[in-house]
């Protein structure tokens, strides 16, 4: 086993004896890192940042820096390897060139030395001295002649010897050079595994620290108290009906509407329209990447081919990365740059282990159409953030995170969240029509099914069954709670009068919401029911009717309207 593989196993017997084997206390290490703010009391919450999550950090913090000094210490080893091969390289082109030309010189050679061998074996069967005596005029001659055929006779054994030591050197230099490609082979399997291995640890070094810092930094926001939602004039939506415009001025008096603070997201990373909007607020690429990732990107050689699928491979920078259709060319050129450096950073780790690609959102969108004829200022962008990826981080983005990233915090220009938050937002600067949308179509184009709902809007038997749905399900899981448009969904959903006599509630006259840090953290029905928004959105998903959803992946953050 490696340094560095016995490392990543001490770091995590580190953090299982931290969460495992520390004495339980009134809340554990498992309530402060896995607990949502809202289960958490504000005794709780005191004990999580002040005790528990420092004393994860401050136990951590040593294999933390070994790991960083022995991944330095590798990245290093990794240059020198491929220098290494970059020179070993150079050496066998050079030797194969030579080694052509001198087989040319010994193939000529060769039968040059045939002919001498034939020359000499005659000459050894055939040479008598005494025919010199018989046939010399005197004694002189005699011993002349001898001397010259000994002179011709040592002369063709040289030449046999230089020929045959040109074709046993000839043979000595191929073995050689096929070994050292042997090496070679090894030095860059080396490479990749150690390349390999650094990445894996340095984003699960980064990954921990993120998780820690954020849950640290969630309690604290969250001990600040829990506020509601105003969205003052965030009236962005891609469509009338699912903004709060169109609800203000359309929907009939009575009515209710859920609006989600963005879309279909996880949350992570970069927010396209709040990068555009950082972009459009004067912040340059650099500045934009690292208020998402918390790092500025660092220049790579990211030269060399990709693997995509249905594609084959093709040239990373100046093809692959031309076909992103992940962001408008028309938007602002930092935030295409911004944009440039996190696709590219998200596909070099499949560059470099060699793995295929997928042109979907699965990883990101990828267009053979839009690489054949890529747009100038996309182009542009691209080209002035060649090589340029940030390390250590999977930069995962997506078009809108309403307001609020798990890995960067408020989305906002003061960085705070707040009552009037979305006024805030640079997803609102930069025009997101998600940012607060009530979302009743199929999917997230404006062409989606409706399943006959043509708005978000809901009517008091409506919304009063989600909540009864809602009741219904705190107590287990209940396979009748469907939506009740039948002719879409199917199954055998409860009536609205079934579901009221399981529920008990039978009109909802009043609904308060509180967020919290990026979550809602209670729906308040007729000042009396309260559900976690967790709750609210399970029972609205499944029970409101057409397509009216939540679409938001692993949380909660939304707010209720009433007219």
């Amino acid at each position: 086993m490696s340094k560095f593989k016995i490392l990543a196993v001490f770091v995590s017997l580190v953090i299982v004896y931290w969460l495992l084997v520390i004495p339980v206390t009134a809340v554990t290490e498992q309530d402060c890192l896995n607990k949502s703010v809202s289960e958490l009391s504000q005794g709780e919450m005191d004990e999580c940042i002040n005790t528990i999550l420092p004393r994860i950090a401050a136990a951590y913090a040593p294999a933390q820096e070994k790991n960083k000094a022995n991944l330095a210490n590798l990245k290093k080893q990794i240059d020198s390897l491929n220098a290494r091969i970059i020179s070993i390289s150079k050496e066998l082109v050079s030797k194969e060139n030579s080694i052509k030309g001198r087989e040319k010189d010994v193939f000529y050679a060769q039968e040059i030395l045939n002919e001498k061998a034939v020359s000499q074996y005659i000459t050894a069967r055939l040479y008598d001295p005494l025919v010199s005596f018989i046939s010399a005029p005197d004694a002189l001659n005699a011993f002349k002649t001898i001397k010259i055929k000994e002179r011709v006779a040592e002369g063709d054994r040289k030449t046999i010897q230089k020929y045959s030591e040109e074709i046993i050197k000839l043979k000595n230099d191929k073995e050689s050079l096929e070994k050292n490609k042997l090496a070679l082979r090894g030095l860059q399997k080396k490479v990749s595994e150690d390349a390999k291995f650094l990445e894996g640890e340095v984003s699960k070094v980064e990954s921990f620290l993120t998780t820690l810092s954020s849950k640290q930094q969630e309690i604290i926001n969250a001990k600040s108290g829990a506020f509601t939602a105003s969205v003052g004039d965030s009236d962005l939506a891609d469509d009338i009906n699912a903004s709060i415009k169109g609800f203000r001025d359309n929907a009939p008096a009575g009515s209710f509407a859920v609006f989600s603070f963005g879309g279909y997201t996880h949350r992570k990373g970069m927010s396209q329209y709040g990068a555009r909007g950082r972009a459009q607020n004067g912040q340059n690429a650099n500045q934009i990447l690292k208020a998402y990732y918390g790092k500025e990107p660092v220049s790579k050689d990211t030269g060399g081919t990709i693997n995509v699928a249905g594609v084959g491979n093709v040239n990373f920078e100046d093809y692959y990365l031309w076909g992103i259709a992940e962001m408008p060319s028309s938007w602002h050129p930092e935030a295409l740059k911004a944009q440039a450096i996190a696709a590219r950073t998200y596909a070099y780790r499949y560059k470099i282990e060699g793995k295929q690609i997928c042109v979907t959102e699965a990883c990101q969108v990828f267009r053979k159409s839009k690489a054949d004829s890529p747009p100038d200022a996309w182009k542009q962008a691209v080209a002035a953030t060649r090589g340029q990826i940030i390390e250590g981080v999977t930069t995962f983005y997506s078009s809108t995170a309403g307001g609020y990233s798990t890995t960067s915090g408020w989305d906002t220009t003061d960085g705070s969240g707040g009552a009037n938050f979305t006024d805030k937002a640079y997803e609102k600067l930069g025009g997101s029509p998600w940012l607060y949308k009530a979302w009743y179509r199929q999917g997230y184009t404006n062409s989606g099914a409706t399943c006959g709902k043509a708005n978000p809007w809901l009517n008091n038997e409506e919304f009063t069954d989600i909540v009864n749905a809602a009741l219904v399900l705190r107590s287990g899981n209940d396979s009748r709670v469907s939506s009740i448009s039948t002719g879409c969904w199917g199954g055998n959903p409860y009536s609205y009068s079934e579901l009221k006599q399981k529920g008990g509630v039978s009109s909802v006259s009043s609904v308060s919401v509180s967020q919290g840090n990026g979550l809602t953290t209670n729906v308040n029905i007729n000042g009396s029911i309260n559900l976690t928004g967790d709750e609210f959105k399970q029972a609205f998903n499944l029970r409101a009717p057409g397509y009216i959803m939540i679409p938001q992946k692993g949380f909660a953050f939304f707010n209720i309207e009433k007219k």
